[in-house]
């Protein structure tokens, strides 16, 4: 089985991606953790990599579609995968339908967690990070540790100077026109599934787990 699942900053797709990468024991892969891996150990394209981070830029496109494509490449997404943060728009799906294609795997489905943006900010701007491993707490949901020292890689928890009204709204609106012709690309494919991002987490799985089994039924 191999997923992706969209979202808007703050919309969740972390976490379900997770639980369901749990459900079907198959490897999450964010790109996050991609690039922050390939930093960590120097790889030459982590090098490439840090300069955009560093200045707060996004990855192009060329330089994340080889980073996935390595990984793809590993032996645990032999038998299926959930992509968490990528693709992130509809060049980055084409290559990705080209990746897969070539490899003659195709995508099973496509989750957009849907959240309202007055909730996304609400949520964001409860939103702490650890620097290091990129774990996501937050002050009224999943609140950190008094010391502020991440209990999974002994990283600062912070929150981003960047997780602002503005900014936020500024970046909601740049996902959607980024975001736009994606889901409408894999609405065309017919393997798009829509998903609450208010529901629990646990019962947000059950319900994919459902559509999925109908899928192959």
């Amino acid at each position: 089985m191999r997923l992706v699942i969209i979202g808007a900053p703050g919309a969740g797709k972390g976490t379900r991606a997770k639980r369901i990468a749990n459900k079907y024991g198959m490897p999450h892969i964010s790109t996050g953790d991609i690039i922050r891996a390939a930093i960590r150990d120097g790889t030459i394209l982590g090098m490439k990599a840090r300069g955009y981070v560093e200045k707060g830029e996004l990855v192009p496109d060329d330089l994340i579609i080889e980073l996935i494509e390595n990984r793809l490449r590993e032996s645990d997404c032999k038998d299926g995968f959930i992509l968490d943060g990528f693709p992130r728009s509809l060049s980055q799906a084409k290559a990705l339908d080209k990746l897969l294609t070539t490899a003659d795997k195709l995508l099973t489905a496509v989750i957009t967690v849907e959240v309202p943006v007055e909730e996304i900010i609400t949520r964001i701007k409860n939103r702490l990070i650890c620097g290091n491993c990129g774990k996501d707490y937050n002050i009224v949901t999943n609140p950190p540790p008094e010391s502020m020292i991440c209990p999974a890689c002994g990283g600062e928890i912070y929150k981003r100077a960047d997780d602002t009204d503005d900014t936020v709204r500024h970046r909601l609106s740049v996902y959607e026109k980024e975001t736009a012709l994606l889901t409408s690309y894999y609405k065309s494919k017919k393997i798009l599934m829509k998903l609450d991002g208010l529901i629990p987490p646990d019962q947000a799985v059950e319900y994919i787990d459902a559509i999925l089994k109908g899928k192959h039924e």
